[in-house]
């Protein structure tokens, strides 16, 4: 900047009363030494604008942009990002000098526009990115030459940044959430790059990248998650935060080698909250009252199995929702915390530093709590500390993996634990699945009363949208604490179950095919 006095010293909105004012102090900023930032910030200061700056993970809005002509929206670098809770729509724009363009802004997105500063070349490079395409289809058609031959970190690095490897990842993220996917599958084969949407628990093939652009995808995916993108030979973990929809994102990346080179899996998680309403998780009425009065018990340990994907979580969660008051002291120990939850407090293991379940079970064992919260029972450790943890007076939630809800037992007394602690602290254990619910727009009912899947334009001709949960709760009665005391199997334990009124996962899912909520080709899917 230079010595002399800055032509931004003693500028007020009055000195910017009328157009030719504000224009002439423009031009007169340009002209001089004033870096392009500096004049629009110290622009921003003398307006009352505020100042913002966007990175390269930042995805806009699809509704948002559909409402702005791309070339107007180009021409003038305006940018519409979101709603604030008066309804106007947050613009960011890189000079705030633009005329009628804020009326005819207005006037597409039928709303008042409120202007934001940013860089003229982040509001251009969000703008490339948000009209690049519907989906990722042809992002690679003007630069196929270029990412040819990738032969070392440098060049790793350079063509992960380039235009079109940048648009294909954020526009896999955007189409990802706007299906609502959980996951993002980027996987190598002999033929190409296939990146995959697990949508409603089954993966979608969306899109087949030719395998020379590889290595700067998986490397840009690298850079997003602060991972080491010359390290292929070892399994890597990282975050992404993305910010889209009013929400913030958290992307856990796991990125492993394969023998056509790096896989990568995203999962997709909604940080800004959840909040579940256990009467929403889908248990039946009378199920639902018995896990209501489980988890209101002042002790005791109650486990819920099933595979990755489940909803395991969700169901915890919305059972916290349900208990928490002010009156409760609830703490959770998650590896990794994927949601927050007011009024629980919350820990992320890491067991790097040493932050294990077991090490932090015992940590939150001497901050007084109420309820107790263990991301998943592992070991012997972690499971001998729940059950003492139980026995002195707290009521403690976790989750195994375990086919059914009786395995959930015997799992305890193979991990060491004695039976005859097991007996007197497990309070019950839920087993569940997902399934696919039925599309209510286009399902069908044939004349035997069955229900079927048929597609349409809303389920994106599957059939299907949304899913549900179906349960299997056992609960230890007198009859079961024998049956565990005795270290019996688990298939006797589930007879006894059984004969005390305890539903199998099939048999729960089958009454919801029968409602027409899903269908039983769905439920057999995933419950045998």
């Amino acid at each position: 900047m230079s010595e002399q006095k800055s032509v931004f010293s003693g500028v007020g909105p009055e000195d910017l009363a009328s157009p030719a004012k504000a224009i002439a102090w423009w031009q007169k900023i340009r002209q001089g030494d004033e870096s392009t930032a500096d004049a629009l910030k110290a622009a921003g200061k003398a307006l009352g604008m505020e100042w913002i700056e966007l990175d390269q993970s930042y995805l806009a809005e699809p509704g948002l942009m559909q409402l702005a002509p791309e070339n107007f929206a180009k021409a003038h670098l305006m940018l519409p990002m979101d709603k604030d809770e008066t309804g106007a729509i947050k613009v960011a724009v890189a000079s705030p000098f633009l005329g009628t363009a804020v009326s005819e802004l207005e006037l597409s997105l039928k709303a008042s526009v409120k202007m934001v500063l940013a860089p003229a070349d982040t509001v251009m490079d969000a703008l490339e990115r948000a009209y690049s395409g519907k989906g990722m289809d042809g992002v690679f058609s003007d630069s196929e030459e270029s990412l040819d031959a990738l032969d070392n970190v440098e060049d790793l690095r350079d063509m992960a940044q380039a235009a079109p490897v940048i648009r294909l990842v954020n526009n896999a993220f955007r189409d990802a959430i706007t299906q609502g996917a959980s996951d993002i599958h980027i996987s190598p084969y002999e033929e190409g790059l296939e990146i995959r949407f697990r949508v409603d628990g089954v993966l979608r093939l969306v899109n087949t990248v030719s395998r020379k652009f590889q290595a700067a995808i998986i490397s840009r995916v690298k850079i997003m998650s602060n991972l080491d993108i010359a390290e292929r030979r070892i399994p890597q973990d990282g975050r992404i935060r993305l910010k889209m929809d009013h929400k913030d994102f958290d992307i856990r990346v796991a990125v492993t080698p394969t023998v056509f080179g790096e896989g990568v899996v995203m999962r997709i998680l909604d940080k800004s909250s959840i909040q579940v309403a256990i009467a929403d998780v889908g248990f039946e009425t009378e199920m639902l009252e018995t896990w209501l009065e489980l988890i209101h018990r002042p002790h005791g340990i109650i486990l819920v199995t099933g595979p990755t994907g489940s909803g395991k979580t969700t169901t915890l969660y919305a059972s916290l929702n349900h208990i928490k008051s002010p009156e409760i002291k609830l703490i959770t120990t998650e590896d990794p915390v994927e949601y927050q939850l007011h009024g629980v407090d919350q820990i992320q293991v890491n067991a790097k530093v040493g932050l294990t379940f077991a090490a932090a079970l015992r940590s939150i064992l001497r901050q007084d709590p109420d309820v107790i919260m263990v991301g998943e029972i592992r070991d012997y450790e972690t499971a001998e500390i729940a059950i003492q943890s139980a026995l002195t007076g707290h009521l403690v939630l976790s989750t195994l993996h375990t086919n059914d809800a009786a395995t959930a037992v015997t799992r305890l007394v193979e991990m060491g634990v004695a039976p005859y602690l097991v007996a007197p602290t497990l309070a019950g254990a839920l087993a569940q699945r997902l399934v696919r619910k039925l599309c209510p727009q286009c399902r069908a009912q044939d004349a035997d009363g069955k229900w079927r899947a048929v597609g349409c334009e809303a389920c994106e001709d599957s059939g299907y949208k949304g899913r549900l949960g179906i349960f299997e709760l056992l609960v230890n009665t007198p009859a079961v604490q024998t049956l565990i005391s005795n270290q019996a199997s688990a298939a006797d334990i589930a007879s006894q179950g059984q004969k005390e009124g305890m539903l199998t996962l099939l048999e729960d899912g089958m009454a919801k095919a029968a409602r027409g909520l899903t269908t039983e080709e769905e439920v057999r899917r995933v419950a045998l």
